[in-house]
């Protein structure tokens, strides 16, 4: 990490000639510009920078569409400010002579464009504030890595790609060490980034791999997420390969992001207690509100066509609501004791925005806190096959739920649900137009 003033000798003595100014779309992509160092210096530390608006209100391809009230044709696609939060200004070390700082996206009045992710996960921190409360984080994000390069890949219409590793390396030591010269790549430029790494190991999928960082408050996990996220990607390139975070590649296991979430207090960790199980009242409330919110939430857990084809029995990802005490067939699994109680949402995938996910955790915790809900019992035994409610199995179900919640209203506002609830509608109407390679390969011939 640098302070301003580094940054200022770096620059001065030559170390460091571009920074990065970036912010997190609504994909979850860092999104943004490359400075010259001198004029970040004296340009877009006194004054900020702009940047269009569109950037909030575009698909994937980053196509215009219609139906955001906040940015459209209409409306002369103006720009917003991009203003850099300078605590979170660091080396980008897999860079030459880079630096990168994140920033908020606010109006030119300074007021914040309420739909940019990082500001909403604010708006939710602001309400445990004024409860004294501060919530840490930590996200487990897996991504599938590739021998073949991005450009390759898109060339081919990733078809025949061929994984790092041909057999299931979870634990283990031969399998990641096949691999070891590009995950040691990322795990030093995380560090040298200012992430704290504790360790790579491999996963279920071919060529699976998972690299865990300490937890953190829930504002430095989700920047730190999307800096490596992209990053990850980066480095992988500069090694001629590539890695996908999308949440189901092929028919094998998926892609997961659980995200490990407690709160604390003036006296330490808030989940703890003297209540069954050692939970205090206000984690039995907190963890109820998940429950109760989970199927409304899950559009901010799960924000594609390709999030909901993880959801499959048996596969270590759920498919029912409920609560386990450290059982992974469960959405909810409670784990730790005492300082480190908290629990782990299993439902992300890797395509989540880190922002929206954990913003979606604090506001369930709140719902369940502020109307005192009770907690039912942990389940035991295989979720699976239980009869508990099911997580949404379609992007268009969890959409639904997400647009018709109250508990979403009442905790981010009207304009972020309809600006979201458009976005899965935009996304949508492009699946359902689309014609796969599936359809062609079925009845090309044979129908």
């Amino acid at each position: 990490m640098l302070t301003l003033e580094q940054l200022r000798t770096q620059i001065d003595d030559g170390r460091i000639d571009t920074v990065l100014l970036a912010f997190t779309d609504m994909q979850g992509r860092l999104q943004g510009k490359r400075c010259a160092a001198q004029y970040f210096l004296h340009e877009v530390v006194p004054h900020a920078a702009e940047a269009c608006n569109y950037l909030l209100a575009v698909d994937v391809d980053m196509n215009t569409v219609d139906g955001y009230a906040m940015s459209s044709w209409e409306r002369g696609y103006g720009d917003f400010v991009l203003r850099p939060d300078f605590a979170t200004l660091r080396l980008v070390p897999w860079h030459e002579a880079t630096a990168l700082v994140l920033c908020d996206a606010v109006w030119g009045d300074d007021s914040p464009v309420v739909a940019s992710p990082r500001q909403i996960l604010k708006g939710q921190l602001d309400r445990l504030a004024d409860r004294g409360l501060v919530a840490d984080v930590g996200t487990e994000l897996e991504f599938m890595l590739f021998a073949d390069t991005f450009d390759a890949a898109w060339q081919a219409n990733y078809h025949n790609m061929r994984p790092a590793n041909l057999y299931n390396v979870d634990y283990s030591m031969l399998g990641t060490a096949r691999v070891e010269p590009v995950l040691r790549r990322i795990r030093n430029g995380m560090t040298g980034a200012g992430m704290i790494v504790e360790s790579a190991k491999g996963e279920c999928n071919y060529g699976q791999h998972e690299i865990a960082f300490r937890y953190s408050d829930a504002l430095t996990t989700c920047d730190n997420h999307s800096i490596y996220k992209t990053g990850a990607k980066e480095i992988a390139d500069q090694a001629g390969m590539s890695l996908t975070f999308m949440a189901k590649y092929d028919e094998r296991e998926g892609n997961s992001c659980h995200i490990h979430i407690s709160l604390r207090g003036e006296d330490g960790n808030a989940f703890a207690g003297d209540g069954e199980h050692g939970f205090s009242s206000l984690f039995e409330h907190f963890l109820a509100g998940q429950v109760a919110c989970l199927r409304e939430f899950t559009y901010l857990f799960a924000p594609n066509i390709n999030s909901y084809k993880r959801y499959a029995e048996g596969s270590f990802a759920p498919t029912a609501v409920a609560w386990g005490l450290d059982n992974r067939t469960c959405s909810l699994r409670v784990v730790g004791h005492g300082p480190s109680l908290r629990v782990e949402n299993r439902v992300p995938g890797g395509d989540m925005n880190p922002y929206l996910g954990v913003a979606a955790l604090i506001a369930a915790g709140l719902h369940g806190i502020d109307n005192e809900l009770p907690l039912e019992p942990a389940f035991t035994g295989n979720a699976y096959t239980s009869d508990a409610p099911r997580v949404p199995t379609t992007l268009r179900e969890a959409a639904e739920l997400f647009s018709g919640s109250t508990a979403a209203v009442d905790a981010f506002g009207q304009e972020v649900v309809d600006h979201y609830a458009n976005a899965a509608r935009i996304e949508l109407a492009a699946f359902d137009s689309a014609v796969t390679d599936w359809e062609r390969r079925r009845g090309f011939e044979r129908l």
